[in-house]
């Protein structure tokens, strides 16, 4: 099975373009605030959301206009969730009007996001009037601009692109993502729109995006907050022109497999962004009695705030990782347990059979003062793994958060 990962985003496939264009939602004129992916010919269409109970007006609409499992175009704006608001879903689908406008299609064809600052009412002339703009910016070279107009605290665009073989035809899957701050797994963890030239079916395509996710968003924690905006949409043109894929058949375990790689590689591009973040963590349990136990273990290291204090300050305190493990929730044997940290400079085991073992603590500093941590906990009880990411917790997080609404 070849996946080939390259260049590019939700502009990669074919038939689709892209623009980003600043209306002024958010007050600094050199931030894009808008985007708009639009694709050539109606697609198949799926999205998972966030289980907040507290959800944006946009997931509302979004969810109304995918009940058919179609869609045509994707709007967002940052700066301004459209959360809490008596006339959240007014402007929402307001938005998907203008859309609907501009590309001359139905607003039940569109995908409707928002990203920023909850409780604020969203105004939707700037909107209205960046209509033209975002109309004229419209390109199958626009992804960039796009993936830019997505952003609030991040500091990067996170964007990407796979390539595979189905049915006989290349076809491509390309992605752009959201997301630094209040990231946590409970579906879908940021904003995420991706697109896709292949021909799938929508209930082919709802099964892959969800597997998808869960081996990856889903495995991802910056602070322990579940966002109430969370979404991960996809749009599927068809255009490479193979043979449909359906669930059950052969081709939609190779979509799958090349959706389940670009999102991925997505998610650890989020962890690495994290609020204020130095240090990209990825914590890797293997030898777990079960699936669940596996997932439960990596997610529960990664959201420790212990521990991440720790791998912020380099420190090799093992017992941080034990500890998380312990309050987990599932059986594990803290006896059988094994632990070491990992980077590019080499890997130190710390912990035997839940034990502390004698370590070279000016090694193991080395080792966690690269970008790039590993957290390797070996439980010993079965042939079960599982891999989360997360990042380290600094002071920046605090000060990001303490004055996020100015």
């Amino acid at each position: 099975m070849s996946i080939t990962y390259i260049e590019g985003g939700v502009c990669t496939p074919a038939g689709f373009s892209a623009a980003g264009v600043h209306c002024g939602i958010r007050k600094n004129r050199s931030k894009r605030d808008l985007a708009l992916i639009a694709a050539d010919r109606d697609c198949a269409a799926a999205a998972v959301y966030t289980r907040n109970l507290v959800k944006g007006a946009p997931l509302a609409v979004t969810k109304r206009n995918l009940n058919d499992g179609r869609a045509r175009a994707i709007i967002c704006n940052s700066g301004n969730a459209n959360t809490c608001n008596a006339d959240g879903e007014e402007k929402a689908w307001q938005m998907c009007e203008i859309a609907a406008g501009l590309l001359d299609i139905r607003p039940e064809d569109v995908i409707v996001a928002s990203t920023g600052v909850i409780g604020q009412i969203l105004p939707i002339e700037p909107i209205q009037s960046a209509a033209a703009d975002l109309k004229a910016a419209l390109s199958p070279a626009g992804g960039d601009d796009a993936a830019e107009a997505i952003l609030t605290t991040d500091t990067v665009k996170k964007q990407g692109a796979v390539e595979f073989q189905a049915g006989g035809k290349t076809c491509r899957i390309g992605a752009m993502v959201k997301g630094s701050g209040m990231i946590h797994p409970n579906m879908a963890t940021m904003l995420c729109f991706v697109t896709s030239d292949a021909a799938i079916s929508s209930e082919a395509l709802q099964q892959a995006l969800t597997a998808a996710v869960d081996v990856t968003f889903n495995m991802v924690s910056i602070d322990g907050d579940t966002s109430t905006n969370d979404m991960v949409s996809i749009l599927a043109s068809g255009a490479a022109g193979n043979a449909e894929i359906t669930p059950g058949s052969e081709d939609l375990l190779v979509f799958t497999e090349a959706l389940t790689g670009l999102l991925r590689d997505l998610a650890r591009k989020v962890a690495g962004d994290g609020e204020g973040a130095t240090h990209l963590i990825e914590c890797r349990v293997t030898g777990a009695s079960s699936k669940e136990t596996a997932r439960t273990v990596a997610k529960s290291i990664v959201c420790s705030s212990l521990t991440k204090a720790a791998i912020f300050g380099a420190d090799a305190n093992w017992g941080r990782v034990l500890c998380a493990i312990g309050y987990a929730g599932v059986p594990v044997d803290v006896t059988k347990v094994d632990v070491a940290f990992r980077s590019a400079k080499g890997t130190i085991p710390v912990c035997k059979d839940g034990a502390g073992i004698p370590f070279d603590e000016d090694v193991a500093k080395e080792i966690l003062l690269e970008k790039e941590v590993g957290i390797e906990v070996e439980l010993n009880s079965g042939d079960f793994s599982a891999t989360a990411w997360g990042c380290d917790l600094t002071y920046d997080y605090v000060k990001i958060n303490g004055d996020y609404r100015t």
